[in-house]
């Protein structure tokens, strides 16, 4: 009987420590490797084929989007924090007249361009942004201002320039921001709404615009400490009306970073990201569900942005600093750098880079 019981405890303990080595095993094939740091962005999501895309053209984008995420990867690899990455990435990107942001901005049916821009802490849940300014050279700075400097975290228009003038953040001309390639497309869609009187909706659509239709852009940083940040900045859409605003400056729609999951920005059609929290519902269900930042991106452009009828895309960390860039239009500016200054770089679907 004692030698029946010796072998039943024996067996046990085999099965017991066998269970915890494949446990250990399992957990340790699941975890992925922490990046001490690393940096992700976006120049814009939408019709982006290559087939429109001249040599020159594309070569710039390029050229442009790997001198943004060197910046900001710069600050990153010599210590600098998570924040001022993404500031100064962003920084590169709203400075160029190739994207929708800034410098770039896009004009509004009255023939103006109004901005937005918002920023995003993980350590601390901390944001701050702007909408509908006119005068600020660089309106991520401006989203900065307003989270570290002031009580609130939304600020638009004319009240948002008083602040900005207050804090000493650069200010220019309106004029500043005009672009003939930018005037040339809101009047060949005035244009068309005169011929075809086609609806203001339909005039975002229009096929003149290609690449211009959601030239939003973003940056998410992880940095040494493990604070993961993330910022978006755009000139909205092109045609827009009566001071609309789109997702790009509502946290959870358009930016989002918490340290415990992800950070994110996102660029597309502004109202369908608002509706569905898009930036948020990721982190969400990273927390919640436990899901990847892949599963986590995927279900929600994939799926559930698509299901709303929205496009675009997104760009994102976890906070091992794995890159997720999701989108489900015909291409997205887009690139990522780990901490061994490995670059990843893309502007079309998989099949066309």
């Amino acid at each position: 009987m004692k030698s029946v019981l010796s072998l039943c405890i024996a067996s046990l303990f085999f099965v017991a420590c066998n269970q915890d080595l494949k446990t250990e095993e399992a957990a340790t094939a699941e975890t992925p490797n922490q990046q001490e740091f690393a940096i992700i962005i976006h120049g814009g999501a939408g019709t982006i084929l290559k087939k429109n895309m001249t040599d020159s053209m594309e070569q710039a984008y390029k050229a442009k989007l790997t001198e943004a995420i060197k910046t900001g990867h710069e600050i990153l690899k010599n210590g600098g924090s998570s924040l001022e990455a993404v500031q100064r990435t962003i920084n590169v990107m709203e400075d160029s007249p190739l994207f929708n942001s800034a410098k770039g901005a896009v004009f509004t049916h009255e023939g103006k361009n109004e901005l937005d821009a918002s920023i995003m802490d993980g350590a601390t849940l901390n944001a701050g942004a702007v909408a509908g300014v006119t005068n600020v050279k660089n309106p991520i700075n401006l989203a900065y201002e307003v989270m570290t400097n002031s009580e609130h975290v939304l600020l638009s228009g004319k009240g948002a320039e008083t602040f900005a003038k207050e804090k000493g953040i650069e200010q220019v001309d309106p004029s500043y921001f005009f672009t003939q390639r930018r005037y040339d497309g809101l009047q060949r869609i005035l244009e068309r709404e005169k011929q075809d009187s086609i609806s203001k909706a339909t005039a975002f659509y229009d096929p003149f615009i290609k690449d211009e239709k959601f030239g939003t852009v973003g940056c998410v940083a992880l940095d040494k400490n493990g604070n993961i940040a993330a910022g978006t900045s755009t000139g909205g859409m092109t045609n827009k009306r009566y001071n609309r605003i789109g997702d790009s400056p509502i946290i959870g729609s358009g930016t989002y970073a918490n340290n415990a999951t992800c950070g994110v920005s996102s660029t597309g059609w502004g109202e369908y990201f608002i509706r569905g929290q898009v930036a948020y519902d990721i982190s969400a269900q990273m927390e919640y569900a436990e899901k990847t930042l892949t599963d986590a991106t995927q279900n929600v452009i994939q799926e559930k942005l698509t299901k709303l009828g929205g496009t675009g895309g997104i760009v994102a960390l976890d906070h091992y600093g794995n890159p997720s860039m999701e989108f489900n239009t015909e291409g997205m500016y887009r690139a990522y750098m780990n901490d061994q200054g490995e670059l990843t770089l893309g502007i079309y679907k998989e099949n066309e880079n």
